[in-house]
């Protein structure tokens, strides 16, 4: 049998829902092999994440998943293989993390004004005191019945020109991928094809990415569609990029991406 790999998934140390040893052993009644820990913004769960997986034979890669602002957007940027004690990768993470807790307050305060009252306490709660997201916000919305699901409640309230928008002011995209170079990984571009940019916006992404050290693109991802993965493949090839592949898994709730459900890589691309 092939090694199953996922190398993009969440804890409850950022927007999972299962803890970090929860996540290792549904990793491995999947039959994953080799698993990286991906939190937004933080590494606060890789500790527990690999006593979990030491005691399973499952290779766990300690990682990240960093937000950036690039082209006036929100771009993610997974480093796999990091030293999680860097002090240039903690101090860059302490900062973003720092606008997170800012941003987490000011989406409260425009739910309240927009009639919503209490969602940054209910934010918070479903966090159980960690990091604080967007997704922590729509799961409180949709508990509350303010929308029957967690994308029309995106739509309605948390994106551009909705109550509970807060423009980002996240990471550089040439500091993100320097944190995690500094650290010892790779730096990978998340799930590119959910961005919805044009292709040539996407090229002139990778390119700048790629210009900055950063080593590979998430070819395959629980986001992406069979063409989408051959197309990102195509690219990664055209820019001398290696391919990852990562369910982007937050927990039994998500059905479409399941862990370690993924498919190969398209024929060509380097792993």
């Amino acid at each position: 049998m092939s090694l199953i790999v996922d190398l993009h998934t969440h804890s409850t140390a950022s927007d999972g829902t299962l803890s970090p040893s929860e996540l290792v052993t549904q990793a491995g009644a999947a039959g994953v092999g080799l698993l990286a820990l991906t939190d937004h913004d933080n590494t606060e769960g890789v500790a527990e994440a690999r006593e979990a997986a030491s005691g399973l034979g499952i290779e766990l890669v300690s990682g990240i998943e960093i937000s950036v602002t690039w082209n006036a957007g929100v771009v993610h940027i997974v480093g796999l293989d990091i030293d999680i004690e860097n002090p240039l990768l903690c101090r860059g993470l302490a900062g973003v993390r720092a606008f997170r807790q800012w941003r987490a307050v000011e989406i409260g305060e425009r739910l309240a004004k927009a009639g919503i009252p209490g969602a940054y306490e209910g934010a918070r709660a479903l966090s159980n005191g960690r990091l604080i997201s967007r997704t922590h916000f729509a799961r409180f919305l949709v508990a509350r019945g303010y929308a029957p699901d967690m994308r029309r409640v995106f739509k309605r309230f948390l994106v551009s020109g909705k109550p509970g928008h807060v423009p980002g002011r996240w990471a550089r995209l040439e500091d993100a991928v320097a944190w995690v170079r500094a650290a010892g990984g790779q730096a990978v571009i998340a799930h590119p094809a959910r961005y919805s940019f044009s292709r040539s916006k996407l090229r002139r992404l990778i390119g700048e990415f790629s210009e900055s050290g950063g080593s590979a693109i998430e070819v395959v991802s629980g986001s992406h569609t069979r063409e989408e993965s051959h197309t990102m493949g195509r690219h990664a090839r055209d820019f001398g990029l290696l391919g990852s592949v990562g369910s982007d898994y937050h927990g039994p709730e998500s059905l479409w991406n399941g862990l370690g459900c993924i498919a190969p890589l398209p024929d060509g691309v380097e792993p």
